[in-house]
């Protein structure tokens, strides 16, 4: 018999919501949203607020470059049924709560740039970015989410089943995880999860993530610190105090 590996990885795709079922203003709406971003290839999943040929749109969206991968369960499901095209379910409702409170570090990158160009008479804007650091005292009860998308999470509490914690950078959970847990949102590989104890139903780094079922059991209720080895791999490591 031959072997069988079922591995798991995120990845980034669009939702795309029609309100109409004009084909040719689709087409020419996204042609122009297309040519001012860097989308062709874009994995979509479809929802529409109106009847329309399920199966002339997907050829449209492929003509544009567009990669069609499914529809959320609703007006389009019946047809994509029926050409065993893939349905998924509509978002469970979550609640996005704020955290306690926020600190922001402003980097301005181009400083070393301007340094060299000192001498010269070109004057260059400098770029400043932020990294947020949110803090939340509170437990995340379930059906809440806290979502961090230009920096790290440091969560001084548990976080309930059906909650989430979603960071761009780094997230810390000083109790237990029994919710799920996305870490490097956006493809930060070098972002890391720490937790007092793991319980998770899903665990995640930059798109790479482990479901309940597929935790390694030495590790469950244990403090936790888990990354990305260089093979882009889920490690989980007890931490020893």
């Amino acid at each position: 018999m031959a072997d069988l590996r079922i591995t798991g990885r995120m990845v980034n795709f669009s939702r795309l919501t029609l309100d109409t079922n004009d084909h040719d203003a689709i087409r020419a709406q996204l042609t122009k949203t297309l040519q001012q971003s860097a989308s062709q290839g874009a994995l979509v999943v479809l929802d529409s607020t109106v009847e329309q040929e399920l199966i002339a749109l997907i050829q449209l969206l492929i003509d544009l470059d567009l990669q069609p991968m499914a529809v959320i369960d609703g007006i389009l499901a019946e047809q994509a049924r029926a050409i065993q095209f893939p349905v998924i379910p509509a978002d469970r409702s979550l609640q996005r709560i704020r955290a306690t409170k926020e600190q922001v570090q402003y980097t301005n990158n181009d400083h070393e740039k301007n340094q060299d160009r000192e001498n010269t008479n070109v004057v260059d804007q400098p770029t400043v970015s932020q990294h947020v650091t949110s803090y939340h005292n509170e437990i995340l009860r379930t059906g809440q989410c806290l979502v961090q998308e230009h920096g790290d999470i440091i969560v001084n509490a548990s976080m309930n089943s059906g909650s989430e914690v979603i960071a761009s950078g780094n997230i810390h959970v000083y109790g237990s995880v029994r919710g799920r847990i996305i870490a490097g949102v956006g493809g930060n590989t070098a972002a890391k999860i720490f937790c007092h104890s793991l319980e998770a139903e899903l665990v995640s780094i930059a798109g790479t993530y482990c479901v309940a079922d597929d935790i390694p059991q030495h590790v469950i209720k244990k403090a936790v610190y888990i990354f990305l080895n260089e093979q882009q791999e889920l490690e989980f490591e007890v931490l020893q105090f």
